[in-house]
Formats: C-alpha cells, sequence, structure tokens
C-alpha cells in the first residue's frame, strides 16, 4: 500500500537513463533539422532558414547542457557509492613481494 511511485527520478541511474534518451532525442532532432536546412536553403527561404538556424543552435545548447547534467550525475552516483561504502576497496597488490 505505500510502495513508492515509480517515475525516471525514483534512483540516480533511473535518470541518467532518463537524460540518455533525451540526448539520444535530440540527436535525432538535430539530424531532422540538418535535414530541413539543407532544403531551405536550397529553396532560397531566408527566413525558414534562419529559424531553422535558431532551432539548430537551441538544440546545440540543451545537447550541451543535457551532457553537463549526464557528468554530474555520475559524480553524484560515485559519491552515493563511496559515502554508502556500496563499492567495494580495490585491494593492494604486491605488497609481499619486495625486490
Amino acid at each position: 500500500m505505500n510502495s513508492p511511485l515509480q517515475t525516471p527520478f525514483d534512483s540516480v541511474e533511473n535518470a541518467q537513463q532518463y537524460v540518455r534518451l533525451l540526448i539520444e532525442a535530440i540527436t535525432e532532432a538535430k539530424n531532422d533539422i540538418a535535414t530541413d536546412l539543407g532544403a531551405a536553403t536550397a529553396a532560397k527561404s531566408e527566413r525558414r532558414v534562419q529559424a531553422l538556424q535558431i532551432v539548430q543552435f537551441k538544440l546545440d545548447r540543451l545537447e550541451q547542457h543535457l551532457n553537463t547534467s549526464s557528468r554530474l550525475l555520475n559524480d553524484l552516483r560515485t559519491l552515493r557509492r563511496l559515502l554508502l561504502d556500496e563499492r567495494s576497496e580495490p585491494t593492494p597488490t604486491g605488497h609481499g613481494s619486495a625486490a
């Protein structure tokens, strides 16, 4: 009865996956815009070209922000693992052999 809701942000890992999906969608949209931009340039529709260039710029900025968010989420995941001892310490090698 008291089970938490399942959302894309229940955990850092889920948020990372969500951001990855957004980045994929942006990549597809950028490809579509590049195609449309080529067609508008060929048709010599200056106003449409300018609008598509703005869209392209905004998609680039959004992609940069999402890449930054992805790195931040990765940092948070690493810190959580360190704080909660979720990652085992690597065992030192070569201590017994002195040359």
